[in-house]
């Protein structure tokens, strides 16, 4: 790869991240054997994470195939040994929102993408969420997760959306997503007004600088 190729296939990858934050819907690249390699902010915030947190580890530990998805994952496994192509539907429960007792139930839509070669390739992953169970809180602390809670700490405090993401390790499009889902979950029309809700929530420790999460008595 020269140069001119090495510079414009960087500036691909950049753009395609740029556009995966932004997406609402959680979206994951794996490796074949299930390593989270890209991850795009919707999908850690369904574990109350963000991306960094995330890459890495493997998506069937962060999801548990349900009892009727086997067959589903018997053919995934045997076209890409094969080297097919061909999109599959699997069955999943997970708990949200860092284990603060929110489970869920959806479907992963599993697809291999890259240039057919002996190699396994890249498998898109597309989670769509079915069904929400949500057990009784112990506060309303629990209705934010800890990555949420922070940027409410920061945004409080008066940072940038800048240095929100720099502080939690997401991009500006990524903090923009948590505040957007929170002010959509919370019917508020902007920051000022979701850091007051914040703070009628419980969420935020009233007389407390610089701001901080009310901490469960």
């Amino acid at each position: 790869m020269n140069s001119a190729e090495h510079e414009a296939y960087f500036t691909w990858r950049n753009y395609f991240l740029m556009l995966l934050d932004r997406l609402p819907v959680p979206i994951a690249i794996c490796r074949a054997n299930g390593e989270v390699t890209i991850v795009n902010p919707a999908m850690a915030a369904e574990w109350g994470l963000v991306p960094g947190q995330v890459r890495g580890r493997n998506l069937l530990d962060l999801f548990r195939p349900s009892d009727t998805a086997a067959p589903q994952l018997d053919r995934l496994t045997e076209a890409l040994r094969l080297g097919r192509r061909s999109r599959y539907t699997i069955d999943v429960r997970w708990t949200a929102a860092g284990g603060d007792g929110v489970r869920r139930e959806g479907e992963l839509v599993v697809e291999p993408v890259g240039d057919a070669s002996p190699a396994y390739p890249a498998l898109l992953t597309v989670l769509r969420v079915r069904t929400a169970e949500i057990s009784t809180p112990s506060g309303p602390g629990m209705e934010v997760s800890a990555v949420e809670a922070r940027i409410l700490e920061l945004a409080a405090a008066g940072a940038t959306t800048a240095a929100i993401g720099k502080a939690v390790g997401l991009t500006v499009d990524g903090v923009n997503y948590h505040l957007t889902r929170l002010s959509r979950r919370w019917r508020v029309p902007n920051r000022t007004a979701l850091v007051a809700k914040a703070y009628v929530l419980g969420v935020l420790a009233p007389g407390q600088w610089p701001p901080a999460q009310r901490r469960a008595e």
